[in-house]
């Protein structure tokens, strides 16, 4: 029997000459993440084993993200831990507030990640980079710290689930329309630790952002990781952001699939989800006035350019209503630079928005836009489970940057059609 992707990326740092579905191996890693919530408790493990020094300075990265720039005492202190163990082991890839930028953001737009890489990560959404051709996948702390150490993980090759994408996506259809639908249909646990494997001729049809996207929210269906084939678009992107130099695996044509589904990508429409799951999915014609108080463009999933130009599109010449805070969060540095030589910010200010320095703030709840009990906000985040963004009688509804502007501007959950 042939070999999925991932079993073959996975084999290859393993030293074996395949893998099957469910055999527990020890690879060999191409990168280690951590964030500032998960790396003190890396540290405090690897310390606590006795470590004294890192498997590779270059192979570590450490991002303080998620409560930066630091929300309070406990948050300082997590990142002066963070920050002290990276100069002690001279981590090169070290970004501290002014450098840093959500991670999953960040790491492949530094060029730290490439096709055929195995990535693990101290955060869930580690499974972003499978857009590149390569298997990432999160783990916990423990075993980032012995990541670190070793420069190893004991992993289990999942079973593979192919979705073939036919089509291509309609005016205001993007790469989370795309994985809210899979969502829908498969459910938040029906990727269970599985590879989502995503194939077939509308590939061609998602850029970069798209498939980044996607793959982002690969676990939000239970997923060990998604994964794309390495086509033109990627390797010009591996190659426009310095990334090394690119092995690209291919699905044997005998490869064993637990379930195989395709998904029209032109027969899509902007989609929601409703709370308090990602798979409460609805189209526009299935929801009446939802009135909302908040609206957030950012995170690890949508806080790309493309995802600001998307929302300015829509904010340009427009307002933001009355009762509503709009706030935008571009995802790095560098994006945050180039929306505003494009004069983004001058359509978001002029419209009424809050713009942010990069973090991942408020989309765990932690800072820069917690909502009050009763609150509705459209966030182009990826999850919306009770309490995800602050009080457990809040509610997230889950969109596209077109639908969270749209929203903004109508004070309502609603689409740019409407507008």
């Amino acid at each position: 029997m042939g070999m999925t992707m991932t079993q073959k990326i996975l084999a290859a740092h393993c030293g074996k000459a395949g893998v099957t579905a469910g055999e527990i191996v020890l690879a060999d890693v191409d990168l280690v993440l951590g964030n500032d919530i998960t790396s003190p408790v890396a540290i405090n493990e690897f310390e606590k084993a006795g470590c004294n020094c890192v498997f590779a300075d270059d192979r570590i990265a450490l991002v303080l993200d998620h409560f930066t720039p630091n929300k309070d005492i406990k948050a300082a202190e997590q990142s002066k831990k963070v920050r002290e163990f990276a100069n002690r082991h001279r981590i090169s890839n070290f970004f501290d507030v002014g450098e840093m930028g959500v991670e999953h953001a960040l790491l492949p737009e530094k060029g730290l990640v490439t096709a055929g890489d195995l990535v693990i990560g101290a955060d869930s959404h580690t499974c972003t980079y499978g857009a590149l051709g390569a298997f990432s996948t999160g783990v916990g702390s423990t075993d980032m710290a012995v990541g670190m150490a070793t420069g190893k993980a004991w992993l289990r090759a999942p079973e593979a689930i192919r979705v073939t994408l036919t089509g291509k996506p309609p005016k205001y259809v993007g790469g989370k329309d795309v994985i809210l639908h899979l969502i829908g249909q498969i459910s938040v646990d029906g990727a269970l630790y599985q590879s989502l494997e995503f194939t077939g001729p509308g590939v061609r049809e998602l850029t970069m952002d798209d498939r980044l996207c996607v793959c982002n929210m690969a676990i939000e269906a239970g997923g060990k990781n998604g994964i794309f084939p390495v086509d033109e678009v990627t390797r010009q992107y591996l190659k426009e952001h310095g990334a090394k130099e690119p092995k690209a695996y291919e699905a044997d044509p005998d490869a064993e699939y637990t379930r195989e589904l395709e998904v029209n990508l032109s027969k899509l429409t902007p989609l929601v989800a409703f709370p308090h799951l990602p798979e409460n999915v609805k189209r526009r014609d299935e929801y009446g006035i939802v009135p909302i108080d908040q609206v957030v463009v950012g995170s690890c999933t949508n806080g790309r350019l493309s995802d600001l130009v998307a929302a300015a599109e829509v904010l340009k010449g427009r307002k933001v209503a009355r009762n509503v805070r709009a706030l935008i969060i571009p995802a790095t540095q560098k994006i945050y630079r180039d929306a505003m030589k494009l004069g983004l910010f001058d359509i978001f200010l002029d419209a009424g928005c809050a713009v942010s320095t990069p973090t991942c703030g408020p989309c765990l709840g932690g800072h820069m836009g917690i909502l009050a009990k009763g609150e509705r906000c459209v966030a182009t985040t990826n999850r919306n489970f009770v309490g995800r963004m602050g009080d457990p009688g809040s509610e997230v509804y889950l969109a596209g940057p077109w639908v969270a502007a749209a929203s903004a501007v109508l004070g309502r959950i609603a689409t740019p059609d409407e507008l």
